[in-house]
């Protein structure tokens, strides 16, 4: 323990004497996050605000097929801008080209026998034409079909009260939602999606410098051997080491939450939601406690087999998307995190852990544990690598 103690003593000064490297780890996750979630935040508010409440213009073919169906669009701030010139041909390869080239993002083309479906009681022909692929479209698409959609219920309803039918018997079933998502979950929402990653991703990697300097950093200045030639064992010297590095990871998550916590009070919009309370800042940082120790010492581990810092640092290439992995699994096909063999997969065990906490729901003891002992249990085994690495004399040559 004297020995431990000594080179986490030894590694923390070393560290703090790099004053840039200091500000940079610490100070990274707590400013950048952050500052990309209230843009993130002010950027989804200005869409919508934009798109859904701003009166829409776009433009019609046929238009003076439908005159009403125009006056009631207009009425609900989706208005037609000026004829395109030429023919009603040239009218629709003119718009399909607009559409297609994302100039426009949605135009409607009235049906030649729009008149004569209508005077008949036969569905009138309104094509909305747009880009699928287009990611500025949809909420305006949305639009533009609720509001046919509307226009279309009202029509309806009419011609059965001009018949003498009431419009009720055409709703086989009332149908109603019942939401049941506590306060908590809602709140939670945004944070469910996001804040798992996150912070996934920054305990994996957060004392990656520290990890990596140490070991492979050291060996590359030559200054790895006087320390291993210390009676010092193998084991001690790795504990320090990674504790170092440890200790900086999680400074730098409490930094990280304090400061999402700070930031949702001059954010807008589902930011302010954000309720990062001290009780739930311990349970995310007993959740990401055995990441950290897991990222430091697979770090170390790999650390050691470099010879110098720059060889060390290539392997963050493909170390970074390991925590995005099970993140970007869930969205494709979502699991239920009941099924406790989930708690017992790197990655995946800390998502679904976070999401839990971000919804304002307690993990189950059973949950727990198997979390627990799961996560503490692959960090002990990567330690006992990181020590074996230590252990081969070859370590303490730079060359």
């Amino acid at each position: 323990m004297s020995a431990m103690m000594t080179v986490l003593r030894k590694e923390l000064r070393d560290f703090l004497r790099d004053r840039r490297t200091l500000i940079f780890t610490l100070l990274v996750g707590p400013l950048i996050y952050p500052l990309l979630m209230i843009g993130i935040g002010k950027l989804t508010q200005l869409r919508a605000e934009t798109q859904l409440e701003k009166p829409l213009e776009i433009h019609i073919v046929g238009a003076e097929r439908a005159p009403n169906l125009v006056a009631w669009l207009g009425g609900q701030g989706v208005r037609s801008k000026e004829t395109l010139p030429g023919d009603e041909a040239r009218q629709r390869a003119q718009l399909d080209a607009a559409v297609r080239e994302q100039r426009e993002d949605v135009g409607l083309l009235i049906g030649k026998d729009f008149a004569d479906d209508w005077q008949a009681g036969r569905p009138a022909q309104v094509v909305i034409v747009a880009d699928s692929t287009s990611r500025n479209s949809d909420l305006v698409v949305a639009r533009v079909r609720a509001v046919l959609g509307g226009y279309g219920q009202q029509v309806g309803a009419l011609r059965l009260l001009a018949r003498g039918v009431d419009p009720g018997i055409t709703r086989a079933l009332g149908v109603e939602d019942r939401d049941l998502a506590t306060p908590e979950a809602k709140r939670g929402l945004l944070l469910s999606v996001i804040l798992p990653l996150l912070l996934v991703m920054w305990a994996f990697i957060g004392g990656a410098h520290i990890s990596m300097d140490a070991t492979a950093g050291e060996r590359e200045r030559q200054s790895l051997e006087p320390l291993l030639a210390t009676p010092a064992s193998r084991g001690a010297i790795v504990s320090g080491k990674m504790l170092a590095a440890a200790l900086l990871g999680v400074t730098s998550l409490v930094l990280t939450l304090l400061s999402f916590k700070i930031s949702s009070v001059f954010a807008s919009g589902a930011m302010r939601s954000l309720d990062v309370s001290p009780g739930s800042i311990l349970s995310l940082l007993l959740v990401l406690l055995p990441l950290v120790l897991i990222g430091t010492a697979l770090l170390t581990f790999l650390s050691a087999a470099a010879k110098s810092m720059k060889e060390a640092q290539s392997h963050m290439g493909w170390l970074i998307f390991l925590p995005m992995i099970p993140s970007y699994a869930l969205m494709a096909y979502p699991l239920k995190n009941t099924a406790l063999w989930q708690y017992a997969v790197p990655f995946l065990a800390q998502n679904q852990m976070l999401v839990k906490i971000t919804r304002g729901e307690s993990p189950s003891p059973e949950q727990w544990t198997i979390y627990l002992a799961c996560s503490f249990g692959l960090a002990l085994l990567l330690w006992a690598a990181a020590v074996w690495r230590y252990r081969q004399e070859k370590l303490a040559i730079s060359g």
